[in-house]
């Protein structure tokens, strides 16, 4: 069997990379990653995780719970995935999609996205990645395919224990 990854997560805004040490790997292949995971500091609107990394679709989701164990919204983050021996580094290319309960979409960050373009700390490749991935899952949400990213994160996290 494969040896788990080391994951990492790095940002651009601020410019860090974090070690993602507390995550639960619960499933692993070469195409995805499943993890559950807590804050990683104490906030009161959100408090634990399951996200799931498509890593040859660019999109990292993440059904995101409460202290009471309710859930608050499906976060979906565009990212690159780089490989660097028994690393796994996830870039997170800034735009944010998020998916509420009632089906609401919100698309976040892009005001990020242009600032960092304009202080020329990414490149327009940068942005024509972010830009089109995140179309791409808009179009995911739009066309109601969504459901079956959410179905494989549920799948895992009726086996969590509460």
């Amino acid at each position: 069997m494969k040896p788990q990854w080391n994951l990492y997560r790095k940002r651009y805004l601020p410019d860090e990379i974090i070690y993602l040490k507390d995550d639960v790997i619960l499933f692993q292949d070469e195409h995805q990653i499943i993890t559950s995971w807590d804050t990683l500091k104490p906030r009161k609107d959100i408090k634990r995780g399951i996200s799931a990394y498509f890593m040859d679709e660019g999109i990292k989701i993440s059904k995101i719970f409460n202290a009471k164990n309710e859930l608050v919204y499906w976060y979906c983050d565009i990212i690159r995935t780089e490989k660097n021996g028994d690393s796994l580094i996830f870039h997170d290319l800034l735009v944010d999609v998020i998916v509420y309960p009632d089906g609401s979409v919100k698309v976040a960050d892009l005001d990020e996205l242009g600032l960092l373009l304009k202080k020329e700390e990414i490149d327009a490749s940068f942005v024509f990645d972010a830009l089109s991935l995140a179309n791409k899952l808009l179009n995911i949400i739009y066309d109601g395919s969504f459901s079956a990213y959410q179905e494989i994160i549920n799948r895992f996290d009726q086996s969590l224990p509460l």
